[in-house]
């Protein structure tokens, strides 16, 4: 399947208004102006697990001493985060390394769109930002017990990783530490909801995520 009109996951698309406030168009604007006002090193852009980590004190003790600026908002599939790098969110900044975690919300979409769908971000991030970095953080399990959605997510994440090659200088996190228990459950610990992270479930997720920025930055200087 190639990318575009034959696949909505990779297809830009304004997310609706469903809620009918205007509140996703309105966060796009504000990210928009946010950009051109910050001269960010690393940006974080993606769903709801991108958009509530900015909430958490590990933010403010990992990744703000770093200059990052939080581009996340809930509930946002593949072509919505998109649709809202295509229109303004890249245009006034320069940062060094843009972090990608989107696709759990991807429902309708099958493994393969979603990480068509992740590639066309990736793409798209390359041909207005050349010399940044994209880290692609890996799809999380999702619900208390085993389900067709986590299978999907761990497909997806496969299929990005067999995608590496041709993502031009993106790289792969797998930031699961192992929400899946024995029996097969994940605990509302580490996910309340069982998708949404505690502060306990970010505080192990954010420690790797830190440890390749640094490591990418480091990089940066050479």
């Amino acid at each position: 399947m190639s990318e575009g009109d034959s696949n909505p996951a990779a297809t830009p698309t304004a997310a609706p208004d469903v809620h009918g406030d205007g509140r996703w168009l309105s966060l796009h604007h504000r990210f928009v102006s946010d950009s051109k006002d910050k001269e960010p090193e690393v940006l974080f852009v993606g769903d709801s697990l991108v958009q509530l980590l900015h909430q958490f004190e590990i933010w403010r003790e990992l990744f703000s001493p770093l200059h990052a600026l939080n581009f996340g908002i809930g509930g946002d599939c593949t072509q919505h985060v998109l649709w809202r790098l295509q229109n303004g969110e890249l245009d006034h900044i320069n940062p060094k390394i843009i972090v990608l975690w989107v696709g759990t919300n991807n429902h309708g979409d099958t493994a393969e769109q979603v990480a068509e769908g992740i590639g066309a971000i990736v793409k798209l991030i390359h041909s207005k930002q050349p010399t940044a970095r994209v880290l692609i953080l890996g799809l999380l399990p999702r619900g208390k017990s085993p389900n067709a959605l986590r299978v999907k997510n761990a497909r997806v994440n496969q299929l990005v990783q067999e995608a590496l090659p041709s993502l031009p200088g993106a790289s792969f996190l797998d930031v699961d530490p192992g929400f899946v228990h024995s029996d097969g459950t994940i605990s509302h610990h580490d996910m309340y909801d069982y998708l949404h992270l505690t502060r306990a479930g970010y505080a192990t997720v954010c420690q790797p995520i830190h440890t390749r920025l640094l490591a990418i930055l480091e990089q940066h200087k050479i």
